[in-house]
Protein backbone atom coordinates (compact mmCIF):
# COMPACT_ATOMS: atom_id res chain seq x y z
CA UNK A 1 0.00 0.00 0.00
CA UNK A 2 1.54 3.58 -0.64
CA UNK A 3 1.19 6.17 1.13
CA UNK A 4 1.16 9.70 0.36
CA UNK A 5 1.68 12.90 2.54
CA UNK A 6 -0.80 16.23 2.49
CA UNK A 7 1.60 18.06 0.12
CA UNK A 8 1.66 15.62 -2.18
CA UNK A 9 -1.97 14.90 -2.83
CA UNK A 10 -2.32 18.51 -2.82
CA UNK A 11 0.06 18.58 -5.94
CA UNK A 12 -1.46 15.03 -7.54
CA UNK A 13 -5.03 16.51 -6.87
CA UNK A 14 -5.21 20.09 -6.97
CA UNK A 15 -7.13 20.34 -3.43
CA UNK A 16 -4.45 22.43 -1.50
CA UNK A 17 -3.78 21.30 1.89
CA UNK A 18 -6.68 24.34 3.73
CA UNK A 19 -9.24 22.69 1.85
CA UNK A 20 -8.23 19.08 2.79
CA UNK A 21 -8.29 19.49 6.02
CA UNK A 22 -11.77 21.61 6.05
CA UNK A 23 -13.26 18.14 4.76
CA UNK A 24 -11.59 16.16 6.72
CA UNK A 25 -12.95 17.93 9.83
CA UNK A 26 -16.66 18.12 8.30
CA UNK A 27 -16.86 15.10 5.85
CA UNK A 28 -16.95 11.21 6.18
CA UNK A 29 -15.30 10.99 2.71
CA UNK A 30 -12.03 11.50 3.40
CA UNK A 31 -10.15 10.20 6.87
CA UNK A 32 -6.53 10.23 6.23
CA UNK A 33 -4.44 7.65 8.08
CA UNK A 34 -1.88 9.03 10.97
CA UNK A 35 1.23 7.89 11.77
CA UNK A 36 2.77 6.82 14.94
CA UNK A 37 3.65 10.34 15.54
CA UNK A 38 0.09 11.73 14.60
CA UNK A 39 1.35 12.73 10.95
CA UNK A 40 -1.69 12.39 8.32
CA UNK A 41 -0.87 10.27 5.36
CA UNK A 42 -3.21 9.17 2.59
CA UNK A 43 -3.33 5.68 1.17
CA UNK A 44 -3.75 4.99 -2.71
CA UNK A 45 -7.48 4.25 -2.28
CA UNK A 46 -7.90 7.78 -0.56
CA UNK A 47 -5.70 9.66 -3.23
CA UNK A 48 -7.79 7.63 -6.05
CA UNK A 49 -11.12 8.97 -4.09
CA UNK A 50 -9.53 12.78 -4.25
CA UNK A 51 -8.52 12.50 -7.92
CA UNK A 52 -12.57 11.76 -8.74
CA UNK A 53 -13.62 14.16 -6.10
CA UNK A 54 -11.58 16.55 -7.69
CA UNK A 55 -12.93 16.22 -11.38
CA UNK A 56 -16.72 16.19 -9.85
CA UNK A 57 -15.64 19.59 -7.97
CA UNK A 58 -14.63 21.22 -11.35
CA UNK A 59 -17.87 20.59 -12.81
CA UNK A 60 -20.41 21.93 -9.65
CA UNK A 61 -20.66 19.21 -7.54
CA UNK A 62 -21.04 20.34 -4.03
CA UNK A 63 -18.91 19.05 -1.65
CA UNK A 64 -21.58 18.21 1.05
CA UNK A 65 -23.46 15.66 -2.23
CA UNK A 66 -20.42 14.24 -2.85
CA UNK A 67 -19.51 13.08 0.39
CA UNK A 68 -23.08 11.15 0.48
CA UNK A 69 -22.49 9.42 -2.74
CA UNK A 70 -21.13 5.59 -2.93
CA UNK A 71 -18.00 4.62 -4.61
CA UNK A 72 -20.10 3.17 -7.77
CA UNK A 73 -21.98 6.98 -7.80
CA UNK A 74 -18.87 9.06 -7.78
CA UNK A 75 -17.29 6.66 -10.78
CA UNK A 76 -20.53 7.46 -12.57
CA UNK A 77 -21.29 10.65 -12.12
CA UNK A 78 -17.15 11.08 -13.36
CA UNK A 79 -17.99 8.94 -16.47
CA UNK A 80 -20.50 11.37 -17.51
CA UNK A 81 -18.20 14.60 -16.45
CA UNK A 82 -15.85 13.46 -18.75
CA UNK A 83 -17.92 13.63 -21.85
CA UNK A 84 -17.50 16.88 -21.88
CA UNK A 85 -14.72 17.92 -19.88
CA UNK A 86 -13.57 21.00 -17.78
CA UNK A 87 -9.59 22.14 -17.84
CA UNK A 88 -7.72 19.71 -15.84
CA UNK A 89 -10.36 17.05 -15.55
CA UNK A 90 -8.80 15.03 -18.67
CA UNK A 91 -5.22 14.98 -17.03
CA UNK A 92 -6.57 13.69 -13.58
CA UNK A 93 -8.45 11.31 -15.44
CA UNK A 94 -5.11 10.24 -16.92
CA UNK A 95 -3.56 9.99 -13.88
CA UNK A 96 -6.18 7.77 -12.24
CA UNK A 97 -5.61 5.48 -15.87
CA UNK A 98 -1.86 5.43 -14.61
CA UNK A 99 -2.61 4.64 -11.08
CA UNK A 100 -4.91 1.60 -12.01
CA UNK A 101 -3.33 0.80 -14.93
CA UNK A 102 -6.43 1.34 -16.73
CA UNK A 103 -5.72 0.80 -20.41
CA UNK A 104 -9.49 1.00 -21.48
CA UNK A 105 -10.35 4.55 -19.60
CA UNK A 106 -6.83 5.97 -20.65
CA UNK A 107 -7.25 5.42 -24.38
CA UNK A 108 -10.79 6.61 -24.23
CA UNK A 109 -9.90 9.79 -22.78
CA UNK A 110 -6.84 10.64 -24.69
CA UNK A 111 -8.77 9.23 -27.69
CA UNK A 112 -11.83 11.71 -27.25
CA UNK A 113 -9.37 14.88 -26.81
CA UNK A 114 -7.75 13.91 -30.63
CA UNK A 115 -11.20 13.63 -31.87
CA UNK A 116 -12.05 16.60 -30.53
CA UNK A 117 -8.87 19.20 -30.62
CA UNK A 118 -5.90 17.45 -32.75
CA UNK A 119 -3.35 15.51 -31.77
CA UNK A 120 -1.12 18.49 -31.65
CA UNK A 121 -3.61 19.78 -29.40
CA UNK A 122 -3.32 16.57 -26.95
CA UNK A 123 0.67 16.82 -26.97
CA UNK A 124 1.03 20.12 -26.06
CA UNK A 125 -1.88 20.75 -23.82
CA UNK A 126 -2.94 17.26 -22.57
CA UNK A 127 0.09 14.83 -22.44
CA UNK A 128 2.78 16.72 -22.07
CA UNK A 129 1.50 18.35 -18.55
CA UNK A 130 0.71 14.69 -17.76
CA UNK A 131 4.00 13.65 -18.10
CA UNK A 132 5.07 16.46 -16.09
CA UNK A 133 2.79 15.33 -13.33
CA UNK A 134 4.30 11.50 -13.80
CA UNK A 135 7.02 12.86 -12.58
CA UNK A 136 6.06 14.26 -9.45
CA UNK A 137 5.58 10.80 -8.82
CA UNK A 138 8.66 9.41 -10.04
CA UNK A 139 10.42 11.73 -7.64
CA UNK A 140 8.57 10.34 -4.40
CA UNK A 141 8.62 6.79 -5.61
CA UNK A 142 4.70 6.19 -6.36
CA UNK A 143 4.93 4.87 -9.49
CA UNK A 144 6.25 2.00 -10.19
CA UNK A 145 8.67 1.83 -13.07
CA UNK A 146 6.33 -0.84 -14.76
CA UNK A 147 3.12 1.66 -14.91
CA UNK A 148 5.26 4.21 -16.32
CA UNK A 149 6.79 1.80 -18.97
CA UNK A 150 2.69 0.65 -19.38
CA UNK A 151 1.35 4.15 -19.66
CA UNK A 152 4.12 5.86 -21.83
CA UNK A 153 3.82 2.93 -24.64
CA UNK A 154 -0.30 3.98 -24.74
CA UNK A 155 1.06 7.36 -25.44
CA UNK A 156 3.69 6.35 -27.83
CA UNK A 157 1.41 4.05 -29.88
CA UNK A 158 -0.66 7.39 -30.66
CA UNK A 159 2.17 9.75 -31.50
CA UNK A 160 4.44 6.99 -33.71
CA UNK A 161 0.81 6.58 -35.61
CA UNK A 162 0.66 10.26 -36.02
CA UNK A 163 4.43 11.05 -36.98
CA UNK A 164 3.61 7.82 -39.50
CA UNK A 165 0.10 9.89 -40.66
CA UNK A 166 2.00 13.62 -41.23
CA UNK A 167 2.85 14.41 -45.02
CA UNK A 168 6.57 14.31 -46.26
CA UNK A 169 8.16 18.14 -45.73
CA UNK A 170 9.18 20.12 -48.35
CA UNK A 171 11.86 19.65 -50.07
CA UNK A 172 13.26 23.23 -48.93
CA UNK A 173 11.89 22.53 -45.29
CA UNK A 174 14.25 23.60 -42.66
CA UNK A 175 16.20 20.77 -40.54
CA UNK A 176 16.34 19.26 -37.21
CA UNK A 177 18.33 16.31 -36.26
CA UNK A 178 16.84 14.88 -32.70
CA UNK A 179 18.86 12.94 -30.54
CA UNK A 180 19.18 11.60 -26.68
CA UNK A 181 23.06 11.29 -25.70
CA UNK A 182 24.45 8.40 -24.42
CA UNK A 183 22.73 7.12 -21.22
CA UNK A 184 19.80 8.46 -21.94
CA UNK A 185 17.00 6.48 -22.69
CA UNK A 186 13.39 8.27 -21.59
CA UNK A 187 12.65 8.43 -25.73
CA UNK A 188 8.97 9.64 -25.13
CA UNK A 189 9.97 13.16 -24.72
CA UNK A 190 12.13 13.23 -27.91
CA UNK A 191 9.02 11.18 -29.73
CA UNK A 192 6.49 14.18 -28.81
CA UNK A 193 8.98 16.44 -29.94
CA UNK A 194 9.14 14.99 -33.26
CA UNK A 195 5.17 15.11 -33.89
CA UNK A 196 5.44 18.85 -33.21
CA UNK A 197 7.75 19.94 -35.06
CA UNK A 198 7.12 17.83 -38.35
CA UNK A 199 3.54 19.10 -37.59
CA UNK A 200 5.22 22.33 -38.07
CA UNK A 201 6.68 20.83 -41.61
CA UNK A 202 10.21 20.38 -40.75
CA UNK A 203 12.24 17.93 -41.95
CA UNK A 204 13.48 15.42 -38.82
CA UNK A 205 16.47 13.29 -38.70
CA UNK A 206 15.75 11.59 -35.95
CA UNK A 207 18.24 9.10 -34.22
CA UNK A 208 16.59 8.02 -31.25
CA UNK A 209 18.03 7.37 -27.47
CA UNK A 210 21.87 6.73 -26.06
CA UNK A 211 23.40 8.12 -29.02
CA UNK A 212 27.45 8.10 -29.04
CA UNK A 213 28.94 11.63 -29.64
CA UNK A 214 30.94 10.64 -32.54
CA UNK A 215 27.64 9.50 -34.23
CA UNK A 216 25.69 12.66 -33.85
CA UNK A 217 28.80 14.52 -34.87
CA UNK A 218 29.01 12.21 -38.03
CA UNK A 219 25.22 12.59 -39.03
CA UNK A 220 25.78 16.74 -38.15
CA UNK A 221 28.43 16.37 -40.77
CA UNK A 222 25.99 15.04 -43.43
CA UNK A 223 22.79 16.71 -43.27
CA UNK A 224 23.86 19.61 -41.58
CA UNK A 225 20.94 20.75 -39.71
CA UNK A 226 19.54 24.12 -38.96
CA UNK A 227 19.20 22.94 -35.11
CA UNK A 228 20.03 20.34 -32.71
CA UNK A 229 17.48 18.57 -30.19
CA UNK A 230 18.19 16.84 -26.97
CA UNK A 231 17.02 16.01 -23.52
CA UNK A 232 18.44 15.10 -20.52
CA UNK A 233 16.56 12.90 -17.30
CA UNK A 234 19.39 12.58 -15.38
CA UNK A 235 19.17 15.19 -12.24
CA UNK A 236 23.10 15.29 -12.06
CA UNK A 237 23.83 19.13 -13.35
CA UNK A 238 27.34 18.78 -14.12
CA UNK A 239 27.21 15.59 -16.29
CA UNK A 240 24.09 17.68 -18.59
CA UNK A 241 26.96 20.79 -18.65
CA UNK A 242 29.64 17.92 -19.87
CA UNK A 243 27.63 16.37 -22.24
CA UNK A 244 26.34 19.74 -23.86
CA UNK A 245 29.89 21.14 -23.79
CA UNK A 246 30.80 18.05 -25.90
CA UNK A 247 27.80 18.35 -28.31
CA UNK A 248 28.72 21.71 -28.53
CA UNK A 249 32.31 21.11 -29.39
CA UNK A 250 31.66 18.29 -32.41
CA UNK A 251 28.65 20.72 -34.25
CA UNK A 252 27.88 23.94 -35.77
CA UNK A 253 24.16 24.54 -35.22
CA UNK A 254 22.25 26.27 -32.88
CA UNK A 255 21.57 23.59 -29.79
CA UNK A 256 17.85 23.31 -28.34
CA UNK A 257 17.59 21.60 -24.56
CA UNK A 258 14.76 19.98 -22.93
CA UNK A 259 14.23 18.09 -19.52
CA UNK A 260 14.59 18.26 -16.37
CA UNK A 261 14.49 21.47 -14.88
CA UNK A 262 16.84 20.49 -11.58
CA UNK A 263 19.80 20.50 -14.84
CA UNK A 264 19.25 24.09 -15.27
CA UNK A 265 19.95 25.70 -11.99
CA UNK A 266 23.92 26.47 -13.57
CA UNK A 267 23.75 29.25 -15.87
CA UNK A 268 26.21 27.12 -18.22
CA UNK A 269 24.31 27.55 -21.83
CA UNK A 270 26.20 29.27 -24.39
CA UNK A 271 24.61 32.04 -27.23
CA UNK A 272 24.19 28.58 -29.68
CA UNK A 273 21.90 26.78 -26.44
CA UNK A 274 18.06 27.78 -25.76
CA UNK A 275 16.58 25.97 -23.29
CA UNK A 276 12.85 24.78 -23.75
CA UNK A 277 11.05 24.75 -20.59
CA UNK A 278 7.57 23.17 -22.47
CA UNK A 279 6.34 22.39 -26.01
CA UNK A 280 4.99 26.08 -26.30
CA UNK A 281 9.16 26.95 -26.24
CA UNK A 282 9.57 24.56 -29.10
CA UNK A 283 7.02 25.94 -31.08
CA UNK A 284 8.38 29.60 -30.50
CA UNK A 285 11.85 28.00 -31.64
CA UNK A 286 10.28 26.47 -34.68
CA UNK A 287 8.78 30.02 -36.12
CA UNK A 288 11.89 31.70 -35.86
CA UNK A 289 12.34 29.86 -38.88
CA UNK A 290 9.17 30.49 -40.93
Amino acid sequence: MGSYSMSQVASLTGINAHTLRKWESRYSFIQPERTETNIRFYTDELLRKLLNVSILQRNGFKISKIDKMSTDEIHTAVSEVLLKPVEGDERTALMLGLLEMNEREFVKILDAHILNKGLLHAVTELVYPFLNQIGILWGIDKVMPAQEHFISNLIRQKVIAGINALPLPADDAPKMMMFLPEDEHHEIGLLLAQFVAKEYGWNIYYLGQNVPIQDIAAVHEIVHPDLLLTMFVTTIPHKVKGEIAKILEQTSSKLLVAGNPVNLEEKYFEDRTVYLSNPKALVAALEEYK
